[in-house]
């Protein structure tokens, strides 16, 4: 639905097929998985175990010797696989997912709408045509009138009593057959004229001249190609990061740092060659290296030249030229720091894309050990408790990870700390609920966790 309510204005109206409808969802729905499995493990931990506990199953085999931890042993070593499961599909299946929906959605959003007439309104759906009919039926239109607007040189309107609207084979021209209408042009205004006293000779004629013709049959041509679905080569989309699973990513990554310092000593290296020293200093290494040749072109002086020995014009000249020269350094600079800005957001989205992929399964695995023992704590099943606790701890996750990614776009935190929050931030209630629920103990009890980080101190 939230996909639905955001792409709703590039699949409305356009004639768009089952078939590609149910494409795109089919290809959405794999990219969400990361986002529903989670809360599918944390809702079914905690409806096992609070099942378990309500019971009573719980408190016998914990009567029986077994600590929770051992109760726990095959479940989690079933999420484990789950985990393992999980980061296979992000890493090789949700990119090729992103791909597919990138450039199908990429696709529908060129193609324009497929009704183009509708009696008795302008129709502007095709480029360079304002279209009106008063009245028709599927192909059969009367009282037409057409705005050709293709040469902005010229305005013509084309009118006709009754046609017929028709396609190319190919689909890529519409074709109306016009019977009984006229065609005006009016070109483009010509230069002014004036007299030997420069005044204006008004000559209406020569301002805007115009032509008009009729004819009994004509067929008119209007180029449709934009109307047609045609499928993008998916090779365009393939290095977004989106797109790439972790061992592309690194390569991207490094690629991207070795662009960006490259482009670094490049930049340095054209900032320093402007500066009269440092040519000063390159025109001696040339004249050291070439033994050959007039060697009257690499005679830089040696002299110290000190500005208060200069005469006022030399001065003059010598001051005149610093302001540009700051102006256009400075505009370099800006440049320079613009486009090191713009390379760092995208490598950040690609670090980003990787930390993704491994803080899921991580995730996954943390949300089992806050859901399991909070569902031995409550010792509540079914679909009731469970499923509100569910829904507010995956709120949660979501409100973490949510911010935690939006920091890292804006480059407040790094891309590892800000992917990484809400595990980071999960993982101590997990340990909380997963001792609470070992010792039968209550969860926020002070004199218990006071023994606990004393004799934790003591330990240290």
């Amino acid at each position: 639905m939230q996909f639905f309510w955001k792409y709703i204005d590039d699949l409305m109206g356009k004639g768009i097929s089952i078939a590609i409808i149910t494409e795109l969802l089919f290809y959405v729905s794999a990219s969400l998985i990361p986002l529903a499995l989670p809360l599918a493990i944390l809702l079914s931990s905690i409806m096992t175990f609070g099942n378990l506990a309500e019971h009573n199953e719980l408190t016998a085999l914990k009567s029986s010797g077994l600590s929770l931890y051992r109760i726990m042993r095959p479940l989690t070593t079933v999420v484990f696989f789950i985990a393992l499961a999980t980061f296979y599909f992000a890493n090789y299946v949700i990119p090729v997912a992103e791909l597919k929906w990138h450039s199908l959605i990429y696709d529908l959003q060129n193609t324009k709408i497929s009704a183009l007439i509708t009696p008795g309104v302008f129709s502007d759906k095709i480029d360079g045509y304002s279209i009106k009919v008063k009245e028709g039926t599927n192909d059969q239109f009367k009282d037409i009138l057409i705005h050709v607007h293709t040469d902005p040189a010229v305005i013509k309107t084309i009118r006709a009593k009754e046609g017929k609207l028709y396609k190319s084979i190919n689909g890529n021209q519409i074709f109306f057959e016009l019977h009984n209408g006229v065609i005006s042009e009016e070109l483009s205004p010509q230069s002014p004229t004036f007299d030997s006293n420069n005044q204006l000779i008004e000559n209406i004629s020569n301002t805007r001249p115009s032509r008009r013709y009729s004819f009994n049959k004509a067929t008119y041509k209007i180029d449709i190609s934009g109307f047609k679905l045609s499928r993008s080569n998916e090779d365009l989309f393939k290095n977004q990061h989106e797109m790439l699973n972790v061992f592309q990513l690194n390569h991207a990554i490094d690629s991207l740092q070795n662009e960006a310092d490259k482009i670094s000593v490049n930049f340095l290296a054209s900032m320093k060659n402007e500066h009269t020293f440092f040519q000063s200093q390159n025109f001696k290494e040339i004249k050291n290296t070439n033994s050959t040749g007039n060697n009257e072109l690499f005679k830089p002086s040696d002299e110290t030249v000190i500005f208060d020995s200069l005469s006022v014009q030399d001065k003059i000249t010598a001051l005149s030229t610093i302001p540009p020269n700051i102006r256009r350094i400075n505009q370099n600079l800006d440049g320079q720091n613009a486009y090191m800005t713009i390379l760092n957001e995208n490598t950040n989205l690609y670090f980003i894309s990787f930390h993704r992929k491994i803080a899921l399964t991580f995730a996954i695995i943390v949300l089992f050990f806050i859901g399991a023992p909070l569902g031995a704590i409550i010792r509540k099943g079914g679909f009731g408790t469970p499923l509100v606790l569910a829904a507010l701890l995956f709120m949660l996750y979501f409100v973490l990870i949510s911010i935690g990614e939006s920091l890292a776009k804006e480059n407040i935190v790094s891309p590892f700390l800000g992917m990484w929050f809400a595990t980071l931030v999960l993982s101590p209630i997990a340990i909380v609920l997963m001792r609470a629920a070992a010792n039968d103990s209550q969860v926020f009890n002070k004199e218990a966790w006071s023994k606990f980080f004393m004799r934790f101190i003591k330990r240290k």
